[in-house]
């Protein structure tokens, strides 16, 4: 018998976790825009719980324009201060400036690469140390906690579901980057 992951069962009423761990959480993404919004939940998330991100996700979409990689590539000051002063989402400036630097970095990674998922996969597999490290040397405010929810939230690394979990199988058969054979 198939038991839902430990989390779910222990917090049977949330919506808001219950719905990410049936339906993002471990899933392979593989467009960029998606990619950059998981960095940038997983490091407004630090210090918090992840269920004030869930809640706040949808205003994270809004005031970072869908994730567009370009867009908060190039955002200036006028838009640091709107995000600084917007109350829907994490106000914390570190958190807001690695934001938009993080979408320059990614925009030279696309630039050499040709996307975020080429250069992803370029480094595919890794330990998750040396993710960490890697992440650290071309972003910031990516220490290994951030890292590695990153990683196991978008399928480079294995550990996002129980093996009894019925989430697992439906991530199994989308051959996450955690299966597929090394390089």
């Amino acid at each position: 018998m198939s038991t839902y992951c430990e989390y779910c069962n222990t917090h049977p009423e949330d919506f808001y976790n219950h719905t990410y761990h049936n339906s993002q959480y471990g899933f392979p993404l593989e467009e960029d825009n998606l990619l950059f919004e998981r960095l940038i939940l997983e490091i407004n998330q630090a210090g918090l719980s992840w269920i004030t991100i869930l809640k706040k996700a949808d205003n994270f979409r809004h005031a970072y324009a869908r994730f567009d990689i370009e867009t908060v590539a190039n955002f200036g000051e006028a838009d640091r201060a709107r995000l600084l002063g917007d109350a829907g989402i994490i106000r914390n400036r570190l958190k807001v400036n690695a934001a938009i630097e993080n979408a320059r970095r990614i925009r030279q990674i696309q630039m050499e690469v040709g996307s975020f998922q080429n250069w992803l996969d370029a480094h595919h597999p890794l330990s998750k140390d040396e993710w960490t490290k890697l992440f650290k040397k071309t972003f910031v405010f990516t220490g290994g906690e951030i890292v590695n929810e990153f990683l196991m939230s978008t399928g480079y690394l294995p550990g996002a579901h129980d093996e009894t979990c019925p989430v697992f199988a439906i991530i199994q058969q989308q051959n996450p980057p955690w299966l597929r054979p090394t390089r």
